[in-house]
């Protein structure tokens, strides 16, 4: 591992490419999980994914963006690793809508280390194992060094997409909330509430449903959803 572990460090800090969406693979590689995300999380940055190893790694992703909790968030949170070796069995942290989501996606282990540069906080890395796994404290030091350097590739990226008149590149896209930013906006146009009101409904309108934000941002941009005012009431209309 440790030699995995040199050439996945030196391959993320010889990245210079547009395309963002494979930083994830170097980092799954180095340790004995079976994948890892990248997400950009809090005011800083778009809460998005930035790169996923493979689908399940992206569902965690998902989940964590939707629901507004889990280990990533509280990661970032306390600028510390959140480290949870049989979450499925044996959750140490206390997240109750997180755990039961995460429970249906068969996932035994959560690691979640956050990315920053100085005192930016700008999101996390997770590392996940479909069976309960735990990490060595010199695996978990070495994931920390490499969320280190991806906290500033990640915020170099973000710098060189707002001074780009280009739009991002197209790989990029498979992980836009760019929909639900749009929706919470048609939101906050029906009702005029604030930004966090507005994504609070959505949030909550996708868990009722058991659905993900995505698919409710798509009925709102589409008009097959609208909220309303009904006295001291809000409504959602199909």
């Amino acid at each position: 591992m440790a030699d995995a572990f040199s050439d996945a460090l030196q391959e993320l800090r010889e990245f210079s490419g547009a395309d963002a969406t494979r930083l994830a693979e170097p980092i799954a590689r180095s340790f004995p999980v079976s994948g890892a995300s990248i997400s950009t999380l809090g005011e800083i940055l778009t809460s998005e994914t930035v790169s996923a190893s493979d689908p399940l790694a992206a569902r965690l992703d998902e989940l964590q963006l939707d629901l507004g909790e889990g280990p990533c968030w509280d990661a970032l949170r306390t600028f510390a690793p959140v480290l949870e070796p049989d979450i499925r069995h044996r959750p140490r942290g206390s997240w109750p809508v997180f755990l039961p989501a995460v429970a249906q996606e068969g996932i035994g282990a959560v690691f979640a280390f956050p990315l920053a540069v100085g005192h930016l906080r700008l999101g996390a890395v997770d590392l996940y194992s479909v069976d309960p796994t735990t990490l060595t404290p010199r695996q978990a030091r070495q994931a920390s060094a490499m969320a280190a350097v991806v906290s500033r590739l990640v915020l170099r990226r973000a710098l060189e997409a707002a001074s780009d008149d280009e739009p991002v590149s197209a790989p990029i896209d498979r992980y836009s909330r760019r929909a639900i930013h749009q929706a919470t906006g048609m939101v906050i146009a029906q009702l005029g509430v604030s930004v966090d009101d507005a994504e609070m409904l959505v949030r909550g309108h996708a868990y009722a449903e058991s659905r993900t934000m995505a698919e409710v941002a798509d009925d709102i941009l589409n008009g097959r959803l609208r909220f309303s005012v009904d006295g001291d009431l809000i409504e959602d209309r199909a």
